[in-house]
This record gives C-alpha cells, sequence and structure tokens, in this order.
C-alpha cells in the first residue's frame, strides 16, 4: 500500500524500494543529489545576505546644526594646550611650551584679528637634536559635530609631517582619531584623510567619496598603524594648495558615519559662512559628495570615536615624513631626514599653517 506524502523509487543494486522520507534506505546517488541541492540553498543564502551587506549604507539625513564654538582672532592659541612632552611619532623636533613659542625670539605661533599661524622655528639655534615646532590641543573635547576649517596656508618642505587631526590624546587609540589634514615632505600627492580606530573597523563597503582608497581596515594594529586612509588630488594640501588661496575643510561626525569635503576657496558653498561674525550654520546634506566617505556600516562609531580634541601639530621626520621609503625613495629629499633638519634652517619658511577660523556646530 503506497503512504501519502511518498513517493518510492528502486534502488537496483540493492532490490529494495527506496523513501525519499527515509534516509535509511538512501543510496549513495540520492545522497549527493540531496547535498548537492543543501549547498546550492546555502550558497544562495549567503549571496543574498553579502549582496545586501555590499549595497547598504547608512542615511545621511540633514540635521539642524547650530553654531557651538568659534576659533578666530587675537585669542585664537588662549583655547589651546601646548604638547611639551615626547613625540610619539617620533620626530626629529623639540615641541615647545607656550612662553617660547609667543616669544619674540621665537614667534612660533601668533594670531591677529583675521588669521592664527602656527610654524617650525627657522633661527639658528641648535638643532642638533632636533628643532623647534609646535603642537597644540583644544582644552574643549566633542563627541560628535560639523567641524568647519578655513584654512589659508598649510606646510610643506622635506622632513615635514603637518597634521590637522581629532584625538582623545589620553586614550589612544580606544577613542579613536581622525585625520582630517595630513601630508608629508613636499605634499605633492595631496592631503590624506584617514580614521584610526581599535578593532572591528573597517571600510571596505559601500561609499560615496571622490578620494582615492588606500587601505580600508581602520584597526592601528593592521599595516603597522596605516589606518583607513583616502587620498585626495594633489592641489588638496601643500604648495598646490596655497597658490590657489586654500579652502575649507568640512568634516561632519554623526553616528551614520565620518565625512570629509574639501572645498577649494574659489568654490565654497554659500551655506558655508567666512565671516565669523555669520552664525548661520551650514546644510551638508545640499553639498556633493565628500573627498572621503567613512560609513557606519561596519564601523560603529559611537564606540570607536569619543572625547576628541581638536589637535594641530608640524612634526618632523618620525615615522612616516623621516621613513628611507618615503623621504628618500618617493620624495626625493636629499640626504637623511635628520640631518636636513639639523643644517638647513630657512628651508622651513614654507612649514607653517595658517587659519582664517575653526568653527564647530553641533546638531539639534
Amino acid at each position: 500500500m503506497r503512504v501519502y506524502g511518498e513517493s518510492p523509487s528502486y534502488d537496483k543494486l540493492q532490490n529494495r524500494q527506496v523513501s525519499r522520507w527515509k534516509p535509511k534506505t538512501w543510496s549513495w546517488k540520492i545522497w549527493a543529489a540531496a547535498a548537492f541541492s543543501v549547498l546550492a540553498v546555502v550558497a544562495i543564502v549567503v549571496g543574498a545576505v553579502l549582496g545586501t551587506e555590499d549595497s547598504a549604507y547608512p542615511k545621511y539625513s540633514a540635521l539642524t546644526y547650530t553654531l557651538q564654538d568659534t576659533y578666530s582672532g587675537t585669542d585664537f592659541f588662549n583655547q589651546f594646550d601646548y604638547f611639551t612632552g615626547y613625540d610619539p611619532s617620533l620626530g626629529f623636533v623639540h615641541y615647545v611650551p607656550y612662553e617660547t613659542a609667543t616669544s619674540p625670539q621665537y614667534n612660533l605661533t601668533y594670531a591677529s584679528s583675521s588669521s592664527a599661524v602656527l610654524r617650525v622655528d627657522t633661527t639658528d639655534t641648535d638643532a642638533s637634536t632636533g628643532r623647534y615646532s609646535v603642537r597644540i590641543t583644544s582644552k574643549k573635547q566633542y563627541n560628535s559635530g560639523l567641524f568647519i576649517f578655513d584654512v589659508l596656508n598649510s606646510p610643506y618642505g622635506c622632513s615635514t609631517w603637518p597634521a590637522l587631526w581629532l584625538t582623545d590624546p589620553n586614550n589612544w587609540p580606544s577613542h579613536g582619531e581622525i585625520d582630517v589634514m595630513e601630508a608629508v615632505n613636499q605634499a605633492t600627492t595631496g592631503n590624506q584623510m584617514t580614521l584610526h580606530t581599535t578593532d572591528d573597523c573597517k571600510m571596505n563597503v559601500k561609499r560615496k567619496e571622490t578620494g582615492e582608497v588606500q587601505t580600508s581596515n581602520c584597526y592601528n594594529a593592521t599595516d603597522e598603524n596605516a589606518g583607513c586612509g583616502v587620498q585626495g588630488a594633489a592641489d588638496t594640501f601643500g604648495e598646490a594648495f596655497n597658490a590657489n588661496g586654500g579652502g575649507i575643510y568640512a568634516m561632519e561626525w554623526r553616528n551614520a558615519g565620518i565625512r570629509i569635503w574639501f572645498f577649494p576657496r574659489s568654490s565654497i558653498p554659500s551655506d558655508i559662512p567666512t565671516d565669523v561674525s555669520n552664525t548661520t550654520a551650514p546644510d551638508p546634506s545640499s553639498w556633493d559628495e565628500p573627498l572621503a566617505d567613512f560609513p557606519s556600516t561596519h564601523c560603529d562609531m559611537s564606540s570607536h570615536f569619543q572625547n576628541q580634541s581638536i589637535i594641530a601639530n608640524i612634526d618632523l621626520c618620525g615615522a612616516w615624513a623621516g621613513a628611507t621609503s618615503v623621504y628618500t625613495a618617493a620624495d626625493q629629499c636629499p640626504g637623511t631626514c635628520s640631518e636636513f633638519v639639523t643644517s638647513n634652517a630657512t628651508a622651513f619658511k614654507t612649514a607653517y599653517w595658517e587659519w582664517s577660523s575653526w568653527r564647530v556646530y553641533t546638531a539639534s
């Protein structure tokens, strides 16, 4: 008698009936067909999941921003601490305190009503153990926001390693690092924007950006702490950037992700005021694609980035600028990096930052 739901087949080798619902009666051919079917289903499911992940992208909905802090004018540097300890990046540099930096002899940081300058020492002061420079850290820390940096001049020149970045100096790398502007030596390859984090923050996901991806794993223990970097064009840093009058770097940091835009002086959006007395807030949702996009798809922003201070400095030599593969081979700078720093004081006349203002907006 045939039971409903069963479909007998005949196993010639065993001379017995085989039920598709009773695996004990299956031949090896039926087992193989069943295994293939299971694998096919698994492949379809996995493919669908991976396809969904590949197409996933956060919703950068419009936020309403309000001006929170302005760094400008003659008291610009009063809002910062001057780092004077050991250089964590192995630089051939002495970061000097406020008193030295602002002294008439060196004048490494100074500000007027229109701009603030941070530069490297160009005097004949003994630099046999490193040249004088400055690294400032904002007293205030942030956990999100829209940061507008109006940059008039960026440093460049053999042995230089300038950066404009955010981190929590007392909790690195657990609280993350956001490099808004960074380059080395002559900076002919343009600006590099990078995130450095603890484990489980990757950027091998869908992104909308105009820059060129360098690396995709932000974890500081991979690739010798290269982070996940995005490279801009040649005119986004250095001599070419300065010749065009500089421009605006805008960095939006929110749970959906971190995005960085560069606007040349000739094409700054109308909703970014260059007059610091104008408190109108910009709207990033109205801008074109950013230069660098770091979405939250595989990186939880709130856990990887916390209590960030704004930092600006000009390092000399160090782990990146002073590496032989970079200093000598790639950038074709003369001699060794430390020798250049020691013996070429006047070469650092191009090694200076100049900003019109920094402004920080928070979302309501």
